[in-house]
């Protein structure tokens, strides 16, 4: 190649740059203003668009090469985000990618707006409409998960319709216990800074976070806090400090006024109802006052489970958990009154138990005493992996069951859950902030006959939070509608959704 040429191909490869930069500047409003005034959250393939800057919205488009194997055009998905601004829509959840994608396949001789209208028919014309209630929302406890959920929680606050952060309770733990829990809101190291901005009155003991006013409740009982006083009435409680598991310990949020419902984001004991979204989510009853969003390895590994079983049949398996470590242990070597866990976390494996196993069954009984389970702690602050050592009824290839698990995260009612990879470059890094309970790594799948082995990543604290907030909204009944409709559930399948 000839420098004049050489200097040609640089110029265009930099002018298309540019012209994908104007179009995702052009996005910008768009999104934002279906989101504030018609309550429509706009996605790629399940990755929110809402607050995106030029290059999240870029990278948003070139990461669909994952899903259909070619990135995104700009050129297809401005018209789309363009024409749903003119239809004066209600609120819903709308993936633009998949859209794009069922006009390519469906649209005949239909104008994209005319295709637009009759696929989003149940919503045009509604102008931000929701009849969603709005349910208050409180947390009791504010670590790790309950950071992660008032996040959500805020990031999904829209038009103040559906679940509604009212207030945080804890101990008080210092003089500046305000301040410092603003400052861990606002910085983690995990996850990065809070997108947006956050206030303390430290008066009033508040935290205002983009325009949501948390009231900051000192207690350390949870049956004599009167939320009336705040203006909270039948609230869900989400109960994150894992202190008490059981009827009898939880019922205490009940005994307090203003509240109605309490879930826990942990395994719940005895007979309560441990809820894994996208698997039993439909159990829950008007009359479960208590729910447990089970665990975070139990969310990433029962969908993968349930798809396969599905298809192909467990009779029986193992599965090994290589987890990041938790708060439970200690940094450096001391007493614990659990085996190993007292020894650094920071320096060390350590090889512990996990009920992760045993509690599918309570989401998925037809694998009642199929499992088994072990877990290994690991040096890592986030990011785990489920090794699903499985022995089949029938018999399946490494590329047939990938096949299958990759249409299942993108076209079943489980795509919200199982999300699917085949890149021989990621780590665990790359998996936070992944809104999917859990991800099949594709090339490091093994198959032989009956015998299967399949590697899950999950995000044990932000993955499971979507999971945790997923159950919330059902409880609250507050899921808005989703478009387009899942193809599967237009012809009945088995998979079939119509959120």
């Amino acid at each position: 190649m000839s420098k004049t040429e050489s200097a040609r191909e640089m110029e265009t490869a930099f002018d298309t740059w540019i012209g994908r930069e104007a179009a995702a500047e052009e996005m910008i409003p768009l999104i934002g203003r279906l989101y504030r005034e018609n309550n429509v959250v706009t996605s790629v393939h399940g990755r929110s668009l809402i607050n995106q800057s030029v290059v999240g919205l870029l990278k948003a488009h070139r990461w669909a090469r994952q899903i259909d194997s070619e990135e995104l055009d700009l050129e297809e998905t401005l018209p789309i985000l363009k024409a749903l601004d003119t239809l004066e829509l209600g609120a819903a959840s709308i993936d633009i990618a998949r859209l794009n994608e069922r006009f390519r396949e469906e649209g005949g001789s239909r104008t994209l707006e005319q295709f637009l209208r009759d696929e989003l028919a149940a919503i045009v014309g509604q102008r931000g409409a929701d009849p969603r209630p709005s349910t208050d929302v409180v947390l009791y406890g504010f670590g790790r998960i309950g950071r992660l959920v008032a996040r959500i929680l805020i990031e999904h606050a829209g038009g103040g319709h559906g679940l509604r952060l009212r207030a945080i309770v804890v101990r008080k733990g210092s003089d500046k216990d305000l301040v410092k829990r603003a400052s861990l809101l606002r910085r983690d190291s995990v996850h990065g800074p809070f997108e947006g901005t956050i206030t303390v009155d430290e008066q009033n003991n508040t935290i205002l976070a983009n325009g949501t006013l948390i009231q900051v409740i000192y207690s350390d009982n949870p049956a004599t806090v009167d939320y009336t006083q705040y203006g909270i009435d039948n609230a869900i409680v989400v109960d994150n400090t894992g202190k008490w598991r059981d009827e009898a310990g939880l019922s205490q949020h009940l005994e307090s006024k203003g509240v109605a419902r309490v879930l826990l984001t942990a395994p719940g004991k005895g007979t309560l109802p441990n809820i894994v979204h996208g698997i039993n989510h439909g159990d829950i009853a008007p009359e479960d006052r208590i729910v447990t969003a089970a665990s975070c390895t139990t969310n990433a590994i029962t969908p993968v489970l349930k798809a396969v079983n599905d298809k192909y049949g467990v009779l029986h398996g193992h599965v090994e958990t290589v987890h990041s470590f938790t708060n439970d242990q200690n940094l450096t070597d001391n007493f614990h009154k659990g085996d190993r866990r007292g020894r650094s976390a920071a320096l060390n494996m350590v090889l512990t138990e996990t009920g992760a196993a045993k509690a599918v069954a309570k989401a998925l009984p037809e694998l009642a005493g199929k499992l088994t389970g072990n877990a290994i702690r690991v040096p890592t602050p986030d990011v785990s992996m489920a090794i699903l050592n499985l022995s089949l009824e029938k018999e399946t290839t490494k590329d047939e069951v990938n096949a299958y698990l990759r249409d299942v995260s993108l076209h079943s009612e489980l795509r919200k859950q199982i999300d699917y990879i085949a890149s021989p470059e990621v780590v665990s890094t790359d998996f936070v902030g992944s809104r999917r309970a859990g991800i099949v790594d594709g090339l490091a799948t093994i198959s032989n006959g009956t015998n299967l082995v399949l590697y899950v990543w999950y995000d044990n604290e932000f993955g499971y939070t979507c999971q945790v907030v997923r159950v919330l909204e059902e409880m609250a009944g507050v899921h808005a509608p989703s478009f387009p409709e899942n193809a599967a559930a237009r012809a009945g399948d088995l998979f079939a959704t119509t959120r």
